[in-house]
């Protein structure tokens, strides 16, 4: 690859990130559903969840810091501790699956969720159908990188506030972000072109987070139903964009 091309795809890196962080502080969990598909179409989808991962954790842990009177806190402990036994089926998947197919079920599983948040449809919310959206959340973890959907499903299903959804789910997020990082690292998924490519995106994702903050407190719960929708949507279409190409 040509110099310049590499510094073609920092620069879209860049953006990207600044993008991710930018919808995560409005909505509470966009970060992934939005860094993963726009990265696979610029690298590929193994980097693009590694990526994601290597810059988003200090995010979602700092989010998590801030927000943490308005956290459902057993709620994201029972999911982070279920999230652990799914967690080695995703690496498996990570690993082994070809890279046609990874887009393909990150565009599924957002496009199954936009459909939830859409319609309303109550899931189950007791402590099996949470362990089960747990395990779930530990596949995607590693698989795709974009676990942020069933959770966004339970949540609406419980009736969280703007606050309140956002809180738990950076609690969530931190846990899973650590645990999926020291999975990447075992795997051997971290090496020194997806180090190189999150040390230059990452100072977008404090800028992201000050500019899409600013507009959070200012979001009505009814807009930000829609906003929910409208960023599941884009990022089910990056991802079936990223497959096609």
């Amino acid at each position: 690859m040509r110099q310049s091309q590499r510094v073609v795809i920092l620069l879209i890196a860049f953006g990207i990130v600044l993008l991710g962080a930018f919808a995560q502080a409005v909505s509470g969990f966009g970060y992934a559903l939005v860094t993963v598909p726009l990265l696979a179409a610029a690298v590929d989808p193994r980097a693009a969840v590694v990526v994601s991962a290597l810059t988003g954790v200090g995010l979602t842990v700092t989010a998590a810091i801030r927000e943490r009177a308005h956290a459902r806190w057993r709620v994201a402990a029972a999911l982070t501790a279920t999230a652990l036994l799914g967690l080695p089926a995703g690496l498996l998947v990570l690993a082994l699956a070809p890279e046609r197919l990874l887009s393909a079920l990150i565009a599924v599983v957002v496009l199954g969720c936009a459909a939830l948040v859409w319609s309303r449809a109550p899931i189950r919310t007791g402590r099996i159908g949470l362990g089960a959206i747990g395990v779930l959340v530990g596949v995607l973890t590693a698989a795709t990188g974009t676990n942020g959907p069933p959770l966004v499903a339970a949540f609406q299903s419980l009736g969280y506030d703007p606050r309140t959804f956002r809180a738990t789910l950076a609690a969530t997020f931190s846990g899973t972000s650590l645990m999926g990082l020291t999975g990447f690292l075992l795997a051997g998924q971290i090496h020194g072109d997806v180090v190189r490519i999150s040390l230059v995106a990452l100072p977008a994702v404090p800028l992201g987070w000050w500019l899409g903050n600013r507009l959070f407190h200012r979001i009505d719960p009814v807009v930000f139903r829609r906003i929910v929708l409208v960023g599941l949507l884009g990022s089910a279409g990056a991802a079936l964009a990223s497959m096609a190409g």
